[in-house]
């Protein structure tokens, strides 16, 4: 197994693209610890994976609480013994050009997409440092490579992580601790509900994804899980300050 012995970090997994990272980490070794802000949404996720025979464990998170996000990481490396892989995923996704988002959703947008992250890496510092390195796993969107029309809280707070997972990147190569940006395209789960929103329903949505997407379909939460395996392991060892684009060729 890639990940045998190693401890994992995952918000915002009790659903979509970090639950199903978090099954495929546990499926590779790791002990891996459920975060999200709905807690019932993490114990099920923890549940499955504990039930497949792996190792799980739940937390009810808000990580736009510093203190709170802070304390939950530092305290897993202290329980568990150890810290590799913090896979930073929990996001907001606000629809609207400049004159329809109010600034209290900007404000949201930069929160969750951007502080949270900050906050969470941060808290992870210390005991990857301890140990002689570690990986972190920072969710962006292909939105962090383009432009979308009419999103400018999602896009440019997709950008600003992106910039800020290369800057840590750059600053802690040295220690072996490494930052990489996952970077999905539409993949089909609820958290498109603020395109569906944008485009005038799921029908139309899906009209876009056969038109817009070269390979003509969503992404699956299995083929992101892989990439979140990958970037977590060895098998990405040489690879840091990546933006690993995962979107059926949308941003060609």
């Amino acid at each position: 197994m890639l990940l045998d012995q190693k401890v994992a970090f995952v918000t915002g997994a009790g659903s979509g693209i970090a639950a199903a990272g978090a099954k495929a980490l546990a499926r590779q070794g790791a002990t891996v610890v459920v975060s999200d802000q709905d807690g019932d949404a993490a114990h099920s996720v923890a549940r499955s994976i504990s039930d497949e025979g792996w190792h799980a464990e739940a937390l009810e998170l808000d990580v736009t609480d510093d203190l709170a996000l802070t304390v939950a990481i530092q305290e897993t490396a202290k329980i568990l013994g150890r810290l590799d892989i913090l896979h930073s995923h929990a996001g907001l996704q606000v629809e609207g050009k400049l004159e329809q988002v109010a600034v209290a959703d900007m404000d949201a947008s930069w929160a969750l997409n951007v502080r949270a992250h900050f906050v969470a890496s941060k808290a992870a510092l210390a005991p990857m440092r301890q140990q002689g390195g570690g990986s972190v796993i920072i969710t962006s969107s292909n939105s962090g490579v383009q432009y979308d029309r009419e999103m400018i809280a999602y896009a440019t707070t997709k950008h600003a992580v992106l910039a800020m997972t290369r800057q840590m990147a750059a600053d802690y190569a040295k220690e072996n601790i490494r930052f990489n940006a996952l970077c999905p395209g539409f993949i089909d789960t609820p958290f498109n509900r603020g395109f569906e929103v944008q485009m005038g329903g799921r029908a139309k949505l899906e009209e876009y994804i056969k038109d817009a997407i070269p390979m003509g379909r969503f992404g699956t939460v299995e083929e992101i899980a892989d990439a979140i395996v990958f970037l977590a392991s060895d098998q990405s060892s040489f690879m840091t300050g990546h933006a690993l684009v995962i979107d059926g060729g949308e941003c060609i």
